[in-house]
């Protein structure tokens, strides 16, 4: 018998809605089976599955019943009438002795699927989530934070769309084995989207609306002209602000490029900086060759992440 995969298919249930922030909100979930999910890591990334058009969830779980060890063939293989939008997320919390996890959205009204559900959500609402079984044996998947053991300085950069992966990333930073300096950016739509995070941590928050007419990613870019990593590049073997002939074909691929950005970091417990991105894809793309090309950082010590694209009906 092939033995169990990582993920799989969960019913759940909407609990309660908790506005966060004037763009985000946190929605906690539970269902018969959630005490039996877990996490690998702060940006746990799953699946959400959203009926539309007055179509039900039941053909998906009766089908993934039947493929225990494959669910995404079960997926594809309902007929398109029946086969709910899925739109990827990452876990804000998971708390499986109280069969409860916490999943939180950007409010941007009706825009796709998810965004549509998220607008009109309330309590009783089911949805189904893919996520890590507790019991499974196959490779732990579906997450990239991965500092080295060692690291000394830590940089995190997200816009709101990877605020809450980045958020869980802050608070589990009392789990690395040493006490690196940590800085953050984070891009936001509002002034009034700053929430309270841990205060050990050098953070920037970048409020869109304090900008009129600032481009989704302007911000982040230019604060991130303001960090010195001089020390840590020559450290890490780069030539500080000179693109070098390895590296200045980094991202090759176009800003037109239909494929999103994802590049993990190379582990390396002895390096002293790690560098994690998640953003709107071509943000991503444009804070990764900066540090690359023009900053001298060796890209394998940068993971960086397009976690939507923008002009597609990511929500």
């Amino acid at each position: 018998m092939a033995a169990k995969q990582s993920y799989r298919i969960f019913d759940i249930t909407l609990l309660r809605r908790t506005h966060v922030s004037a763009s985000l909100v946190r929605f906690t979930f539970s269902g018969p089976d959630v005490s039996q999910m877990t996490t690998y890591a702060p940006d746990q990334r799953i699946k959400l599955f959203f009926p539309e058009g007055g179509a039900t969830l039941d053909p998906l779980f009766e089908i993934a019943k039947l493929a225990e060890h494959d669910w995404y063939s079960a997926y594809r293989a309902l007929p398109d009438d029946q086969r709910p939008t899925a739109r990827t997320y990452t876990i804000r919390a998971l708390r499986p002795e109280c069969a409860e996890v916490d999943v939180e959205f950007v409010l941007h009204g009706d825009t796709g699927p998810a965004s549509r559900w998220a607008t009109h959500a309330r309590p009783g609402d089911r949805l189904a989530m893919t996520a890590p079984a507790a019991d499974a044996e196959g490779p732990k998947l579906g997450y990239e934070w991965k500092p080295p053991q060692g690291v000394r300085r830590i940089l995190i950069i997200a816009d709101e769309t990877a605020l809450p992966a980045a958020a869980g990333i802050l608070e589990s930073l009392d789990d690395l084995p040493l006490k690196p300096r940590v800085e953050a950016l984070f891009e936001v739509p509002r002034s009034d989207d700053v929430q309270p995070l841990p205060h050990a941590t050098e953070l920037r928050w970048l409020a869109r609306d304090a900008e009129p007419g600032c481009q989704h990613g302007e911000l982040l870019i230019g604060a991130l002209h303001d960090i010195d990593l001089h020390q840590e590049i020559v450290a890490l073997g780069g030539t500080p602000c000179t693109a070098t002939a390895t590296d200045s074909s980094v991202d090759e691929r176009s800003e037109d490029d239909d494929e999103p950005l994802w590049e993990p970091a190379v582990v390396d417990n002895s390096a002293p900086l790690y560098v994690w991105i998640a953003a709107e894809t071509k943000v991503a793309m444009r804070l990764r060759r900066y540090l690359i090309n023009e900053r001298g950082l060796p890209k394998k010590y940068v993971t960086s992440m397009g976690y939507w694209r923008l002009g597609k009906a990511n929500g």
